[in-house]
């Protein structure tokens, strides 16, 4: 059930990209993020794909773990391509019966949006939240975005709620699961019925969740009071990021594939 989503979890190993500096993760997943959006191409799309099993391979992730990782997103990438598919009525009709229409072009572009989509996700995952905790996320934001500290950005506590707020995913996850299996030994059904009946059922899911969840943010607050927790001036670190030369040849490396990826996706326009 939900115990088994990976989104937002660190999966602990031994590997090249889990030693990279998270400074270095970081930008690779805005280039990344970039290309992804910007390619259109199928060859560019195999040669993406190639891309990340390459990452995947770098950060010895298993496939069940990346699989638990993008189940979750699979319904909204099927709602995506069905929408596309549906709306869009450029290009040669390929199907039409009353209002429906539907196009090659059509299809394509549902096809490329659901796969940016997926790539995303991966992407997301295998740079960052899968390969790297947190704090390290924390620090790495914060380091980047330390020049805003000139025009008085609060750069400290806006990366600290970020890593707060991806240490808690897995943290609600569980705890949803918790209150839906309470509620079902308790006669609950959320498989059956209409689908308005159903999303009533899911209210008995989130009025406990919202409850559990102000309750940890109040206690998070008062043991960060205890602790005289007043912010970023004067603080240091256990563990400081230092920039190696394999981080630089891992960035390096994967910074160019990004960039291949585009120039191949250009080339073939």
């Amino acid at each position: 059930m939900l115990e088994n989503i990976s989104i937002g979890r660190y999966y602990k190993a031994d590997s090249l990209l889990h030693r990279t500096d998270p400074r270095v993760k970081t930008i690779l997943y805005i280039l990344y993020l970039a290309a992804i959006f910007i390619i259109s191409t199928p060859q560019a799309i195999i040669a993406l794909t190639a891309i990340t099993l390459i990452q995947l391979f770098m950060g010895k992730i298993k496939p069940d773990i990346l699989w638990t990782t993008v189940k979750p997103i699979l319904p909204l990438a099927v709602f995506i391509l069905l929408l596309n598919v549906l709306t869009i009525g450029q290009g040669n009709t390929v199907f039409e019966w009353q209002i429906i229409k539907i196009t090659d072009y059509g299809i394509y572009r549902a096809v490329l949006m659901a796969v940016r989509l997926m790539f995303l996700i991966v992407s997301t995952s295998i740079l960052l939240t899968l390969t790297t905790t947190p704090l390290k996320i924390s620090d790495a934001l914060e380091k980047l975005f330390a020049p805003l500290k000139v025009i008085k950005v609060p750069v400290h506590e806006m990366a600290m709620m970020m890593s707060i707020a991806l240490r808690f995913i897995p943290t609600l996850v569980a705890e949803t699961d918790k209150i839906m299996k309470a509620q079902v030994s308790r006669g609950a059904d959320y498989d059956t019925g209409t689908f308005i009946n159903r999303v009533k059922g899911y209210i008995t899911v989130l009025i406990p969740l919202f409850v559990s969840s102000f309750k940890r943010a109040e206690e998070l607050a008062v043991a960060m009071d205890a602790r005289c927790y007043r912010g970023g001036e004067g603080r240091t670190k256990l563990n400081p990021l230092k920039l190696t030369v394999t981080d630089v040849l891992t960035g390096v490396f994967l910074g160019l594939c990004a960039v291949l990826l585009v120039v191949i996706d250009l080339s073939l326009r």
